[in-house]
């Protein structure tokens, strides 16, 4: 890929790259599925099957833009990232899927929080007021309605809790070391190896971690490992360092809509009414949190952000607006 190639895809919306990047890991739950794997294993191959292909892009990479500077903190996100794969496969047979859809989604609170506390990233009422119908419709689309509590629902809502703030993690960390950056490949191959360690780390012991899942397991991994791991991670980490930390987290939100729609798609799967509903309140809260956060009428834009005159017009000027406006307001920003 060239250097003008590059540039284009940096010239994308961020946004799209999001909506992109949560459509390809919407599709992890279903493959996941279809391959009857343990969730330890799971998130050892779809980390280890990831590797062949993002080792050869690092290195094209490092050639082109030297190398990662913040390598310590992508290895640490890996880690997040590998805690939160083993920890929500545990909570899904402990609590369901439709709670553990929830719990794992509190990163679209606690994103925000700890850009607020770190970096004093203020979020806006809009989204305050947006996150209780956002959590409210994942849960709807997730099943919620209509599933029992599962066999054990007090370990299953600590495990769903503990994968939710890892995953929080993991989205901050690569927020963070994404800012100023031109590397893609490089921060995912690092963050790959280190959910692959604490895969092993955490899940062998607990769960156990089948090395020879067998050849129909292993192809379905592989295509987890590629659109989950691989395009889904590279795509997010590319939106996430361009997006205030509360529009990023509410565009992941839509993966569990995507996943009810690739259900729906793949394995035949029928929506009922109140998963539909919940991906409507889902598309709604996240079209309203989304928006813009300062979105000006015509008459408050700036002079230069207006429409050009017609040639021939003698513009006045104000003095005493150009004197007001000379004037710094008390307690902005600059």
């Amino acid at each position: 890929m060239r250097r003008g190639s590059v540039e284009a895809v940096r010239r994308i919306d961020p946004r799209l790259l999001a909506i992109a990047g949560a459509a390809f890991i919407s599709v992890s739950a279903i493959l996941f599925r279809l391959s009857g794997v343990s969730s330890g294993t799971a998130a050892l191959f779809r980390c280890a099957l990831a590797l062949p292909v993002l080792a050869p892009l690092a290195l094209w990479e490092r050639r082109r833009a030297g190398p990662r500077r913040r390598a310590a903190v992508d290895v640490a996100a890996g880690l997040l990232l590998g805690a939160d794969l083993v920890l929500w496969g545990a909570s899904i047979e402990r609590v369901g899927a439709g709670i553990a859809t929830v719990l794992v989604n509190v990163q679209v609170v606690v994103v925000p929080l700890l850009a607020f506390a770190v970096s004093g990233e203020r979020p806006s009422r809009r989204f305050a007021f947006a996150v209780p119908v956002m959590l409210a419709g994942v849960a709807l689309a997730g099943g919620l309605a209509g599933h029992g509590t599962g066999s054990d629902p007090v370990a299953g809502i600590a495990f769903g809790t503990a994968a939710g703030a890892a995953y929080a993690g993991y989205l901050f960390l690569t927020r963070v070391a994404g800012r100023g950056q031109r590397h893609r490949a490089q921060p995912v191959l690092l963050s790959t190896c280190g959910a692959g360690a604490m895969a092993v780390a955490l899940g062998a012991p607990w769960q156990g971690v089948d090395l020879t899942p067998g050849w129909a397991a292993l192809g379905w991994l592989a295509a987890l490992s590629m659109t989950g791991q691989v395009c889904g991670w590279m795509l997010i980490g590319a939106a996430l360092p361009r997006l205030r930390a509360e529009e990023g987290g509410t565009l992941l939100l839509l993966q569990p809509v995507l996943a009810v729609a690739f259900g729906a798609a793949v394995l035949g799967e029928r929506p009922g009414i109140v998963q539909i509903a919940g991906c409507a309140l889902v598309l709604a809260a996240v079209r309203l949190a989304g928006r813009p956060r300062a979105e000006r009428s015509e008459g408050e834009r700036s002079e230069g952000e207006r429409a050009p005159s017609p040639p021939g017009t003698v513009h006045r000027r104000d003095d005493s607006a150009a004197g007001t406006a000379a004037r710094p307001r008390v307690g902005s920003r600059t």
